[in-house]
C-alpha cells in the first residue's frame, strides 16, 4: 500500500489535530502509516513539495485547510455547525456504519466542533480561569512557549485526544453501570451508591449525580474504595474504625479529609485487598451513619 500523506495547517489546533488522529486511529487501512505535512490556513500543499517528498498528489489528504472535503472553511459552508473532525467523522461512518454507536467519539467529535465554533462563549462562567485547564487551551498555550514544532505538538495533541476518548469510554460505560449494576440505598443524610465494577468512573460519577457515599469493589482484584462527597455532613472515620476491627487482611488508608477510605489504588501498589464484601460494608455504613 502507497503511504498517504496528510496535510493540515501550521500551529495545528484542536480541529485540525483531532481530525488528524480520527483518520489515524479508524482508517487505518488508508492511513495507519500517513505521514504529515503542514502549510498556511486555506492552502493545498505545493506540487514541488510532493516532488521532494516523492508523493503523488493522489495520495495526499487535507484537514482543516484546502477547501476539500475534510475542510468546512468553503463559503458555503459559513453558516454550517460543522469541522474538519465532524467531516472526518461522518467519512468514518460511512466507511465503519458501527462508528456510529460509538458514544465517546460522537460526544469527542461534538466537543471539539462545538469549540471550533467558539462555543465555549455560553458555557456557565465562561471567562473563568478553569478554562485554561482545558485541552484546546493548553495546545494554544504551548505556541507562545515554544516548545512545540507543528510536528509534535501535532502528536502531542494526538496523545491528549486518546486520552480524553478513552475516558470517555469510561464515563459511558460508568453511565451504563450506574443504572443496571449498582445497588442504592439511605442513610440520614441522603442516598448512597454501592457497586461491583473494575470501573473506577462510576465512584466520580455517582457523587457528581448526588450519592452522599459511594463504594465501589473491584470485581476482579477484590479492593474496595470508598468515597464520600465532598460537601457531605460527615466524615468514614467512624467507619474506619469499625472495619479495621473485623478486617485484619486488607491494608486500608484514611484521608486525613475525612472523605476517603481506600483499600487499593494505582498510586499504591503493595495494598492487600480485604474480604469484606460490598454488603457487609453497607450494613455497616447503615449502623454508623443511620437509616
Amino acid at each position: 500500500m502507497t503511504r498517504k500523506l496528510i496535510v493540515t495547517h501550521h500551529a495545528p489546533d484542536l480541529d485540525a489535530i483531532c481530525s488528524a488522529w480520527l483518520l489515524k486511529t479508524f482508517d487505518t487501512q488508508h492511513y495507519g502509516d500517513a505521514k504529515f505535512a503542514f502549510v498556511n490556513p486555506g492552502d493545498k500543499i505545493s506540487e514541488e513539495k510532493l516532488k521532494q517528498k516523492e508523493i503523488l498528489s493522489k495520495n495526499v489528504t487535507h484537514v482543516d485547510t484546502g477547501l476539500g472535503k475534510f475542510d468546512h472553511h468553503q463559503p458555503e459552508r459559513g453558516h454550517d455547525h460543522s469541522s474538519a473532525t465532524s467531516l472526518v467523522f461522518d467519512y468514518l461512518c460511512k466507511l465503519h456504519p458501527d462508528i456510529k454507536q460509538d458514544k465517546a467519539l460522537r460526544l469527542l467529535t461534538k466537543f471539539v466542533t462545538d469549540i471550533d465554533h467558539f462555543g465555549e462563549v455560553f458555557w456557565p462562567e465562561a471567562n473563568h480561569y478553569r478554562y485554561n485547564f482545558m485541552l484546546h487551551e493548553i495546545i494554544r498555550g504551548i505556541e507562545f512557549i515554544e516548545l512545540h514544532d507543528d510536528d509534535s505538538q501535532l502528536h502531542f495533541g494526538f496523545l491528549c485526544i486518546g486520552g480524553v476518548y478513552s475516558s470517555l469510554k469510561q464515563q459511558v460505560k460508568a453511565e451504563e453501570i450506574l443504572k443496571t449494576k449498582a445497588q442504592y440505598f439511605q442513610i440520614k443524610t441522603g442516598t448512597c451508591m454501592a457497586v461491583e465494577t473494575r470501573n473506577d468512573d462510576t465512584l466520580k460519577l455517582a457523587q457528581k449525580l448526588g450519592s452522599i457515599i459511594v463504594i465501589r469493589k473491584d470485581s476482579r482484584q477484590g479492593h474496595i474504595r470508598i468515597k464520600a462527597r465532598p460537601d457531605a455532613n460527615l466524615d468514614l472515620k467512624l467507619l474506619h474504625e469499625e472495619i479495621i476491627k473485623i478486617d485484619s487482611i486488607g491494608t486500608w488508608y484514611y484521608h486525613p479529609s475525612g472523605k476517603m477510605l481506600i483499600n487499593g489504588s494505582r498510586k499504591h501498589r503493595n495494598q492487600k485487598a480485604t474480604p469484606l464484601s460490598l454488603n457487609q460494608v453497607i450494613v455497616l455504613i447503615k449502623k454508623i451513619y443511620g437509616t
